[in-house]
């Protein structure tokens, strides 16, 4: 039986006033559409990367029931939530990384050839690194326009097709291009520096 949008809606305004059960019931309700936008972005991610689908899903999951000041609106709004856990976790993983093999902070690398937010580089340092830039850069341009940024964290790092960011930041498929293009010709430029 597929469950409806408005059931999940449902228990998550419930999760939201303090009901555990509600918590309890959402939870096999969201799992699998979690691990399949997991699965999506790993799928961008090196092979033998250390953090698996299932990982991840746990981890934004973890920090997600965690954050209990959220104020759920539906499914959308929740699906967009764990897109922004799983970004902060893949990030924080690709920092440490970088951190472990430099004996420091990241560096900045030159990205010149990091146009094309669909690949990354071969050695998992260079990863680490343009996701740790990327990351630098999507943040600056969230400050700018904040549309444009939700919609590549949610095609990028959520794996969200264009109809289903449409629907989670209720605008037009056409919009969702538009702004999915000029947010990458904008992040190309601002890597490339």
């Amino acid at each position: 039986m597929q469950t409806t949008s408005a059931e999940i809606t449902r228990l998550l305004k419930a999760w939201g006033r303090g009901d555990a059960a509600a918590l309890d019931r959402l939870t096999p309700l969201v799992y699998e559409e979690l691990r399949r936008l997991a699965r999506n972005y790993m799928k961008k991610e090196q092979r033998g990367h250390s953090l698996q689908a299932t990982a991840l899903v746990n981890e934004a999951f973890i920090r997600l029931v965690d954050a209990r000041a959220i104020d759920w609106q539906d499914r959308a709004h929740f699906f967009a939530v764990s897109a922004r856990m799983m970004r902060r976790v893949l990030v924080d993983a690709a920092r440490a990384r970088a951190s472990a093999k430099r004996g420091g902070l990241a560096e900045r690398v030159d990205h010149s050839t990091a146009v094309d937010l669909d690949r990354f580089p071969a050695s998992p340092a260079d990863v680490s690194a343009q996701l740790c830039a990327l990351d630098d850069a999507l943040n600056t341009l969230a400050a700018m326009d904040p549309r444009r940024a939700q919609v590549v964290e949610l095609r990028y790092f959520g794996g969200l097709s264009v109809e289903e960011t449409g629907h989670v930041l209720q605008i037009s498929p056409q919009t969702v291009m538009r702004d999915w293009k000029l947010a990458r010709a904008w992040l190309a430029r601002e890597l490339s520096r």
